[in-house]
């Protein structure tokens, strides 16, 4: 899997190949025949690619799960990342999954739970009834904040991945492994973020869309869907009351029960009527004002995957795999790997 490690690190360090070949010494078309897997480039070459990207090139050698089929969600037409980024996420949740996929075929494919189906529910074009449908294929109350989102996923057979992507423009993406779903976000955005994206691509792969409906209207639906997930009207008019006459800092507790931000309150507690649309758009400028539409302040724990670490862990401890293994599956260090694993009396 030499070409693919390579496209990998040359997207990571977002390089393009016309820049890499100057590094290099070769032709443009050479590399992308490197990344093709057409040709092999001799050792000196290679030497030259892992100093130019900043690796080693062990690196470049690492194994790849050929028996594991993708199929990536769209990026949205229009969207603000290049497309040399899209590729990169695409590359990351492949090696990260290789790496995941390892583990579990150490373990055995019963460590997982069994994969829902995905394109299964029929859209009643009503966000408060999807929101619940939601729900009911996650297996959680039809009200009341939903706790952990990522662990929630994990245990219902939904692989997570936190992509480390430091650009604004990538919030999240969907796709499907051997069949099974997943759903990548970017960890580098405040929790309420990250659970507002994690619900908004859960509806893309949850509901069945009409071919004839409009990237924007699925967009907006999608959006619709997760913030009556996961603030449905009914507890927003519980926690809220049925009218507001102002938006006071008391609701910054709510925002934090729900995990979600105070953007997504106001526009629910509008969307619920219990505060007029003057009163929200006057939130939102203040809000602006207050550079909160980048800088929210945080009021929720940030939620990150576990089922991988947990997995290595396991295989570490009965055994199965060495530590040296665990520290190369999981990209960390031997005594980091020690340390979840043995008892210091051990």
């Amino acid at each position: 899997m030499f070409n693919k490690n390579l496209k990998y690190y040359r997207l990571k360090n977002n390089m393009s190949k016309k820049e890499l070949a100057s590094l290099i010494g070769v032709t443009p078309m050479a590399v992308t025949y490197y990344e093709s897997g057409e040709r092999r480039p001799d050792m000196m070459t290679i030497k030259a690619m892992a100093k130019a990207l900043g690796v080693k090139v062990a690196d470049f050698l690492s194994n790849r799960n050929e028996n594991l089929v993708f199929s990536h969600g769209e990026f949205r037409k229009g969207s603000k990342l290049a497309g040399s980024k899209q590729e990169y996420i695409c590359e990351d949740v492949e090696k990260y999954m290789s790496r995941f996929y390892a583990v579990v075929d150490i373990l055995g494919g019963e460590v997982l739970p069994e994969a829902p189906k995905v394109h299964a529910i029929v859209l009643a074009d009503n966000p408060e009834e999807d929101a619940k449908k939601m729900r009911e294929y996650l297996e959680v109350a039809a009200s009341g904040p939903v706790g952990n989102l990522v662990q929630l996923l994990e245990n219902r057979g939904i692989l997570v991945y936190a992509c480390d992507l430091d650009d604004n423009a990538f919030s999240g993406m969907n796709g499907l492994v051997n069949e099974r779903p997943y759903i990548v976000f970017n960890k580098n955005m405040t929790p309420e973020r990250i659970r507002s994206t994690i619900a908004h691509e859960m509806a893309h792969f949850i509901f069945i869309w009409p071919d004839d409906m409009k990237e924007k209207d699925i967009e907006n639906m999608a959006t619709a869907i997760s913030g009556a997930f996961l603030f449905p009207a009914a507890d927003a008019k519980r926690e809220l009351g049925i009218r507001r006459t102002r938006i006071s800092k008391d609701m910054a507790l709510i925002c934090r029960e729900y995990g979600i931000s105070m953007y997504l309150l106001v526009k629910r507690a509008a969307l619920c009527n219990i505060i007029t649309n003057s009163m929200e758009k006057d939130f939102y400028i203040k809000a602006g004002q207050a550079g909160w539409k980048k800088n929210e302040p945080v009021r929720s724990e940030a939620e990150v995957p576990f089922l991988f670490e947990l997995l290595v862990f396991r295989a570490v401890s009965e055994n199965e795999i060495s530590v040296q293994k665990g520290a190369e599956l999981l990209e960390q260090s031997y005594d980091f790997v020690t340390e979840h694993c043995f008892a210091a009396e051990d």
